[in-house]
């Protein structure tokens, strides 16, 4: 192999490698993050609970 061929290959591999890199794949698109909405709705049985505590209090004190 002549000192020309070597030189020729060598450069061709550097070329190769250096100026189009290969992706697998490609590039994976970019999806937006999922919008989080909170639930600010309060349920009508949180003032129940303390109610009913109350008039179990009183009725067990009352006896």
């Amino acid at each position: 192999m002549s000192m020309k061929s070597l030189a020729a290959a060598a450069g061709f591999a550097i070329l190769a490698t250096t100026a189009a890199p290969a992706f697998a794949g490609g590039m994976a698109p970019q999806t937006p993050a999922p919008v989080v909405i909170a639930d600010t709705q309060t349920s009508d049985g949180g003032i129940l609970v303390p109610i009913l505590a109350l008039i179990f209090f009183a009725a067990t004190m009352s006896n």
